[in-house]
């Protein structure tokens, strides 16, 4: 009887533990149930989404102005960057694509902000402490199994500087870097990006940084990044609005004024 209860135990606990498992690896691949063929969340349900992935096909800049809470941050910009970084392209996909890694950045307005929203939805909570013990849980957008380890920024609390993303056709490691409006433009200048993700309305000294940042190479065929915009117009008609906007709702139209002509 004493044997039996053990065994009983036991086994509850091994049933426990695997339903712990199952659990944590179903938090874990978010991104596989995004914009399925059917049922209440049908990709075909959200046109304005699939609309923004395959205009990247054809435009280098986009921006999905937006309400709040329509979707714009994980189901828009942080899809997109999902699938450029792992090469999981699904069969639907009429949008730009690499056959190899990406050099990728996903930026918001402060150092909290762009921990707590992108951060947090492309990689998932914080795990662990210290520099060497601490990582990410893998229950973002970017399936868990794909990330490699994190390399934290200084002075900023759990902020991850730069993280592997591993390109699944290839097997080769691409890198997803955050950064934040708040560190200013001169922290855009650098290295060239393929995809660089705006998570709200960015300065125009900023954006003007990641124009060159994804600009192309004549001599390299497969050069050339794209950029994304992601954002509530808060702000009015500023600038950065304006420049999506066409050219007949900007102020004074048909007066003699300088109207940007250079997005494509």
């Amino acid at each position: 009887m004493v044997g039996e209860t053990a065994l009983s135990a036991e086994t509850q606990r091994e049933m426990e533990s695997l339903i712990a498992e199952i659990a944590n690896r179903n938090d874990r691949r978010l991104f596989y149930s995004l914009y399925p063929d059917e049922g209440p969340f049908a990709r075909h349900l959200y046109a304005k989404h699939l609309e923004f992935f395959k205009a990247g096909a054809k435009y280098r800049e986009r921006s999905f102005m937006a309400a709040n809470r329509v979707g714009k941050t994980v189901g828009g910009g942080g899809y997109e960057t999902c699938v450029h970084c792992t090469g999981l392209y699904p069969d639907w996909w009429e949008g730009r694509r690499w056959d190899r890694p990406v050099a990728a950045w996903a930026a918001g307005k402060t150092n909290e902000t762009t921990r707590d929203i992108l951060q947090r939805k492309l990689l998932g909570k914080i795990t662990g402490q210290g520099t060497v013990h601490k990582g990410v849980d893998g229950t973002g957008l970017i399936p868990g199994e794909l990330l490699g380890k994190p390399n934290w920024k200084q002075g900023v609390a759990d902020f991850i500087d730069t993280i592997p993303v591993l390109h699944k056709p290839t097997g080769k490691w691409s890198v997803l870097g955050f950064k934040s409006y708040q560190q200013g433009a001169g922290s855009f200048e650098g290295t060239e990006q393929d995809v660089i993700w705006l998570d709200e309305e960015c300065p125009m000294e900023i954006y003007g940084e990641c124009l060159i940042r994804t600009a192309a190479i004549a001599s390299l065929p497969d050069s050339g990044g794209i950029i994304m915009l992601t954002f509530t117009p808060r702000l009015g008609l500023s600038e950065v609005v304006l420049s999506f906007m066409p050219k007949e709702v900007h102020p004074g139209f048909g007066e003699d004024m300088a109207i940007r002509t250079d997005l494509g």
